[in-house]
């Protein structure tokens, strides 16, 4: 699959520099840091009610209550969300997600997919996309009024987490690294470690490889030119 992640990656890469970047750089000039916070909390504790139902699915059961208890939190004494009332309080932040979901249960992932303007994923994690959208409250805003509120939403909860990325980006900038293999490995031990809550298993065939083993193995499938 590498050929075709490399081309939707620099299709991706393309969008970003000539969309994305520019307007997160623009929300940030104009938008103060505090309100830009309270857009962030809004949408984390929106993202609770997926948390809610993927451990409702993973049978999670002691962590359902704190769910429940942090998004009521934020919602009632937290202005509908825009302070983290709930963090102060030291009520647990957790994320949880459809693909994580089928993982816990025995799905494997398929092979390492970069999805276009999605980014990094594979056909497991994006089929529980799709149902993540489903389950969010986003799906059923304004569904009588048409949907310019909920496309609304949607866009500026991209164009806050691009703005969020600007910052930790600068890394990846001054780094001398092959950036797409970078996070591919990134991505694909980050997934290990949230479906496994932490713990991902270990022993022979399951150890995560290193970028430099991955990359290893990508240049032992080039063919060997013939000698003249």
């Amino acid at each position: 699959m590498e050929p075709f992640n490399r081309n939707i990656y620099a299709f991706n890469q393309g969008v970003d520099k000539v969309v994305l970047k520019p307007v997160a750089k623009g929300y940030v000039a104009v938008v103060p840091a505090l309100a830009r916070q309270g857009v962030t909390n809004f949408f984390n504790n929106i993202s609770m009610v997926v948390t809610t139902f993927n451990d409702a699915l993973q049978l999670k059961g002691t962590k359902v209550p704190v769910d429940i208890a942090r998004f009521t939190t934020n919602l009632v004494f937290g202005l509908g969300g825009l302070i983290d009332v709930a963090s102060a309080l030291k009520i647990e932040s957790r994320r949880e997600d459809f693909g994580q979901t089928l993982g816990y249960w025995g799905v494997g992932g398929g092979p390492y997919l970069i999805l276009p303007l999605l980014g990094p994923s594979n056909p497991r994690d994006g089929v529980g996309l799709a149902v993540d959208f489903v389950v969010s409250p986003f799906f059923y805003v304004a569904p009588n009024s048409g949907a310019e509120v909920r496309w609304g939403l949607l866009a500026l909860d991209v164009v806050n987490t691009r703005a969020n990325l600007l910052e930790a980006e600068k890394i990846l900038d001054t780094a001398a690294m092959d950036r797409y293999s970078f996070l591919r490995d990134s991505y694909l031990q980050r997934r290990a470690y949230l479906i496994h809550d932490g713990q991902p298993p270990t022993g022979p065939g399951t150890r995560q490889k290193t970028l430099k083993e991955l990359e290893e193995e990508d240049m032992m499938d080039e063919p060997v030119p013939p000698r003249p």
